[in-house]
């Protein structure tokens, strides 16, 4: 299995990403194309006796760019090589933890939609008490039709059965009430459309904080409504360390408790939210396998990330979506 890697993206890029990419490859059974400026990327790589090659790209898309007009003309930009790749099938997948807008377009542009598909949505797995929910679109499309969220719910069906070997998992519709009657327009028809689909098991509507305490393995809903909870998410778990950190260690805790036990706790709760331990999301819909990092991510995420593209490729997802749809 051969994966190209964005050695350029990232707000750590690349001396992260590419000693994520040499943990991987002495962890994971596949090879690895650091794709980006070669002499950047062999200062930082040095020469090793690894599966690790380089593909020189010489432009990087900014975080700031139009997503769209970047991938047309920055032709030899670091994700559109990558990206090329897999279309041409030099490597089996592409990660990138740069603009996930360029990611987004890339894929679409270069890689197109699988047929059946109206628009592609990213998968994003969220750690809670009972295991992993699937939360999806968690920002590749900010306006999406029923149709799509109900593509969506086949989608993330599959790739939680499939990928995250959940048994018969259950999907539910992001909204404002349990009852089948709240929401907006598009809640509501959405609702009616999926109660009548029978290749998934519909559970009804989620509130919000039924994706942090795992009720459902599936939620779906558009990339606006996604990524604002996604993001609400990661600031809402960094607050809470921080407080329950202050708590702990102050008024003696740290006496009463041990000071040990305090950091082991702390250590171990950390390490259930970190990015680093959660790995990328696949953009689910297009026509080859792309995953999207967190532009924070360490060597430690970026090697979780190409964890999770081992899988998502090794799983042959892509024919049960065409299968499905």
């Amino acid at each position: 299995m051969k994966i190209a890697v964005d050695a350029m993206g990232g707000d750590k890029a690349p001396a992260e990403i590419v000693k994520g990419a040499v943990l991987a490859v002495q962890k994971y059974p596949c090879e690895i194309v650091l794709v980006g400026d070669e002499k950047i990327i062999r200062g930082e790589l040095g020469e090793v006796n690894l599966p690790i090659t380089i593909r020189h790209a010489d432009e990087v898309i900014a975080m700031g760019e139009h997503p769209a007009d970047a991938v047309r003309n920055k032709k030899n930009s670091s994700i559109v090589v990558a990206t090329n790749m897999v279309r041409d099938g030099e490597c089996d997948a592409v990660l990138s933890a740069g603009s996930t807008g360029a990611s987004v377009t890339a894929a679409q542009l270069i890689l197109r939609r699988i047929h059946g598909i109206g628009r592609p949505a990213i998968a994003t797995p969220i750690p809670t008490p009972r295991g992993t929910t699937l939360l999806l679109d968690s920002g590749a499309n900010v306006d999406s039709k029923p149709e799509h969220l109900i593509q969506s719910g086949i989608m993330g069906s599959l790739y939680a059965e499939h990928v995250l070997k959940i048994k018969n998992p259950s999907v539910a519709l992001l909204n404002i009430g349990e009852e089948e009657t709240k929401g907006n327009e598009q809640a509501k028809e959405t609702y009616q459309l999926l109660k009548g689909l029978k290749s998934i098991n519909f559970a009804g509507n989620a509130e919000g904080r039924d994706i942090p305490r795992g009720k459902f393995d599936v939620v779906i809903c558009d990339g606006f409504v996604g990524n604002v909870v996604l993001k609400f998410g990661e600031g809402l778990a960094l607050t809470i360390m921080e407080l329950l950190t202050e708590e702990l260690t102050a008024n003696g805790g740290a006496k009463l408790l041990g000071k040990e036990l305090i950091d082991t706790t702390l250590k171990n709760m950390s390490k259930r939210f970190s990015v680093s331990e959660n790995g990328g999301a696949p953009l689910l819909g297009v026509d080859g396998c792309c995953v999207i990092s967190h532009g924070s991510s360490d060597a430690r995420a970026i090697c979780s990330a190409i964890g999770v593209t081992v899988n998502y490729v090794g799983s042959k997802i892509f024919e049960r979506i065409k299968a499905a749809l």
